[in-house]
């Protein structure tokens, strides 16, 4: 008889039992089987396609007024036509996590307008300009996306807004949303000296194709794109990014980068080590899509993006979903880019490949008016040109203005207050919505950026070196606090009188890898390092100038706030 080896169990009736071995847990990944939505954002989509929600906009809502918008609309299915409820007036940032949705919004809606590329015809401007004044309040404000955002947008005048964008070939459709949003561009794409392919038949082609797609209306949550040959946009603080390489053997094309995103939980977008030419790239870009919204986690919201999946997976296994998954085909091993020998933002006045100029301006932080785009329009068009791009940087700019002209737009654009000679600070300084509008934000924003813009500029108005300031009203990092010289990211903090005021937790010393010689990283935190909103003028003044006394030759502000001791920080 057979004798087991494997000792008998115990016959005590008290002793525990074996436990089954749990099972994991499953993220809401379509691709392994788990259809059924896991919290409420993802049964709105399941119960019907946000993208539906337009037609009850233009047939019920715009009729019945705010009160007659149903509240799953209101607060999920219309951010895909690029609508969020505005915050109250008058409610502080002490309230901003206690209060409900329904306590926090105003009956007016920010908007958002797809600039795909980032750039627009003198047309497009004028539309641009006569919603703002027309509809918004005379608001507009250039988005470090590239995008147009008004504010005061009331649902009844959406159908006459859609029927002005549209004529002139914009839109809104997916401006928000869990789904592709607008895709970045150089917004000097087909006229740069140093760009080798022009990739604006691809952002053309992936707009044409895939935004309104129901295939790719229901990811787990926003996903943000960026295609250019040179490297003018944020490209590692995205979803997916293509730069542009030369190929020793088969010529220029396009290096992929995945997995980008910053917020709560910064991360750098990852290198795949392929090559992609002009005319694959909307495929691969679907095929990145399609990864992400099947395997995407769509458990935990604040889990959901792009950039956890390729975290856990690692570069090789998502090359290797994507080929055999989603393309059915091996892409090419390909080179890293080469970087320029410094950052490129495009202000000033700069030679064309093609003998004319473009001309880069800076408003404050961002900020336009309706007005101003009118008055803009005005001078390019007197200037003879006919195109405006938006930067990734809040900035714009004015291409095809022939040399004997360049001048008098300088003088035109300053007139209207808009700088192609800024100072330091008007140049390197952004801000996100804060809360004047934006129901996330904890502090003010735009109009801390401005008073901050102005006071540099009177004490240190000659100040010689690029610094750039990002100014976020919340944790989310819209403004990219992280990867700046100096990230502030609004928060309550204790000020001199020891009661709670509005200020800024400090980051120093963040930046992206955009020229030779950077290495992207997130900005450093110190120990205790905030700001009141009314010292943070002084503060950065403060710390400029111990720049200024205490860099070595050529060393960045980054690489001296790495070498100082934190003293010298505070």
């Amino acid at each position: 008889m057979a004798v087991s080896s494997t000792p008998a169990r115990s016959q005590d009736p008290t002793a525990p039992k074996a436990r089954a071995p749990r099972r994991p847990r499953g993220e809401g990944q379509w691709a392994l089987g788990h259809r059924e939505p896991l919290n409420a954002n993802e049964r709105t989509k399941k119960d019907d396609d946000p993208l539906n929600v337009r037609a009850r906009i233009e047939n019920i809502y715009a009729h019945g007024g705010f009160a007659s918008i149903d509240p799953v609309d209101l607060r999920g299915r219309f951010r895909w036509w690029g609508l969020y409820t505005q915050r109250k007036a008058g409610i502080d940032g002490g309230r901003t996590a206690v209060l409900e949705p329904h306590e926090l919004e105003d009956e007016f809606f920010m908007l958002r307008v797809r600039i795909d590329g980032g750039q627009l015809t003198v047309a497009q401007l004028r539309v641009l300009a006569e919603i703002s004044t027309e509809f918004a309040r005379d608001t507009a404000d250039i988005t470090d996306r590239q995008n147009i955002q008004y504010h005061w947008i009331r649902v009844e005048d959406m159908p006459e807004i859609w029927r002005r964008l549209e004529a002139v070939g914009l839109q809104t459709t997916e401006a928000c949303g869990d789904c592709p949003r607008i895709v970045l561009g150089s917004p000097v794409a087909g006229v740069a000296r140093d760009e080798v392919v022009d990739p604006t038949p691809a952002i053309d082609e992936i707009v044409r194709r895939y935004v309104g797609d129901k295939r790719y209306s229901n990811l787990p949550r926003k996903f943000k794109s960026t295609i250019s040959w040179l490297p003018d946009t944020p490209y590692e603080a995205n979803d997916i990014a293509f730069l542009g390489v030369e190929h020793p053997e088969h010529g220029p094309g396009f290096d992929l980068w995945v997995g980008g995103g910053l917020s709560t939980n910064p991360m750098l977008a990852k290198r795949l080590g392929v090559w992609v030419p002009l005319d694959e790239i909307p495929d691969v870009w679907a095929g990145v899509v399609g990864i992400f919204r099947d395997y995407g986690y769509r458990r935990l919201r604040n889990r959901a993006r792009l950039k956890f999946l390729v975290a856990d997976w690692g570069v090789t296994k998502f090359r290797e979903i994507l080929e055999k998954e989603y393309l059915g085909r091996t892409l090419l091993d390909g080179p890293a880019p080469q970087l320029p020998s410094k950052p490129l933002d495009h202000i000033g006045v700069h030679p064309q490949r093609d003998g004319r100029n473009y001309v880069g301006a800076a408003p404050v932080v961002g900020r336009v008016s309706g007005t101003q785009l009118a008055e803009l329009a005005d001078a390019v068009a007197t200037h003879g040109s006919d195109r405006i791009a938006f930067t990734p940087y809040q900035k714009l700019l004015v291409l095809d203005v022939a040399p004997e002209r360049t001048e008098s737009l300088v003088g035109a654009l300053r007139q209207i207050g808009l700088e192609a000679r800024p100072s330091a600070w008007r140049r390197g300084t952004m801000a996100c919505t804060g809360i004047e509008y934006c129901k996330l934000a904890i502090v003010e924003t735009k109009a801390r950026g401005e008073e901050l813009v102005a006071r540099l500029e009177e004490r240190l108005r000659e100040f010689d070196a690029d610094i750039s300031i990002h100014i976020n009203g919340c944790p989310n990092a819209c403004a990219r606090t992280q990867v700046a010289d100096i990230g502030l990211k609004g928060q309550l903090v204790v000020g001199p009188d020891g009661r709670q005021v509005e200020g800024f937790q400090v980051h120093l010393g963040g930046g992206l890898g955009m020229a030779q010689g950077q290495t992207a990283g997130f900005g450093r935190k110190l120990r205790g390092l905030k700001t009141t909103a009314e010292e943070l003028p002084e503060y950065v003044e403060r710390l400029a100038r111990r720049y200024l006394a205490g860099r070595t030759d050529g060393e960045t502000f980054a690489n001296w706030v790495v070498r100082v001791d934190e003293e010298e920080l505070r």
